[in-house]
């Protein structure tokens, strides 16, 4: 008990205010904000070799089918993404839905993550949370057969809501989406 140091009010104070005045962390305070609609579509790859993307045309993977695995898990991260990402906001996820397309030209699976809330922030990290966890579920499954395995890409392609409005990537976004964000009611 020797170490014990009693401070008085004083000190308390500064101690507490240095604190505060150091540590830059700090979560965006949106209690002023108006919640509107928000919504944010991200992307993102993964090249599993022809190997692996044989198997999993043909469903014959060893763990199972990881495109399966991989949408349901993408929900899980949509939902988790504020336990994981120190600052973000709980948010009330409203829609989440994700969509894996096959490349055979690369031997490569490209997962779509889009979320949909009415909320006081967006949901950008939600979207790109979804995207990651899927291609990581994707990885999980598929080293296994072949463990030389690349994620590239991850992105925000497009979103919308708040006082900023309307953004799109500037490096465009595929064709099939073009007219994606013009239907609030709009799936993948």
């Amino acid at each position: 008990m020797k170490n014990l140091k009693v401070i008085n009010k004083d000190e308390l104070k500064d101690w507490a205010d240095e604190i505060f005045k150091k540590n830059s962390f700090n979560m965006v305070n949106v209690s002023s904000k108006k919640e509107t609609f928000r919504r944010a579509l991200a992307s993102g790859k993964i090249y599993v070799g022809k190997e692996v993307f044989d198997l999993i045309s043909n469903k014959k993977m060893p763990k199972g089918d990881p495109i399966t695995l991989a949408e349901i898990s993408a929900v899980l991260g949509v939902k988790k993404t504020s336990e994981l990402i120190p600052l973000c906001h709980p948010l009330p996820i409203d829609h989440t839905e994700t969509k894996i397309i096959m490349h055979d030209k690369d031997n490569s699976l490209e997962v779509f993550c889009v979320v949909s809330a009415v909320a006081k922030t967006g949901v950008e990290m939600e979207a790109i949370m979804g995207v990651n966890t899927a291609l990581i579920t994707i990885y999980d499954l598929s080293k296994i057969v072949n463990p030389h395995l690349k994620i590239d890409n991850i992105k925000l392609l497009i979103k919308e809501g708040g006082k900023s409005g309307l953004w799109t990537n500037p490096d465009g976004l595929p064709y099939f989406l073009n007219d994606f964000f013009k239907n609030k009611n709009s799936n993948i």
